[in-house]
């Protein structure tokens, strides 16, 4: 497993690859999908993709935590935080191709 990232720019290659369009409207493609995704997050609401999960934004209450150094209690302020949920093929997929959970990698 290595360490490679995927990053906009490998998005927008992946598109010029299958798309037959100039690398500029890639990049473009690329960030408006981007955007979309952000500005519907940013508003609160959920973004479902089909066979790849969701992403949802969750309210964290106030709540008392602990410098595991110190040891001091402090307030966490209340927030919101990004959350995803893989769908059960992107699971499916990921444990496949690791070998874990398919027949042929017990065989």
């Amino acid at each position: 497993m290595g360490n490679k990232t995927l990053t906009r720019a490998d998005l927008a290659d992946a598109v010029v690859r299958r798309g037959a369009i100039p690398r500029h409207e890639a990049q473009d493609i690329v960030e408006m999908v981007l955007a979309q995704i952000s500005g519907t997050l940013e508003r609160g609401e959920g973004v479902k993709l089909s066979s790849f999960g969701s992403f949802g934004v969750r309210q964290k209450n106030e709540r008392i935590g602990r410098n595991p150094k110190t040891g001091e209690e402090k307030v966490i302020t209340p927030r919101r935080v990004l959350v995803f949920r893989a769908s059960n093929v992107m699971k499916d997929r990921i444990n496949r191709y690791h070998g874990k959970g398919n027949r042929r990698a017990a065989e």
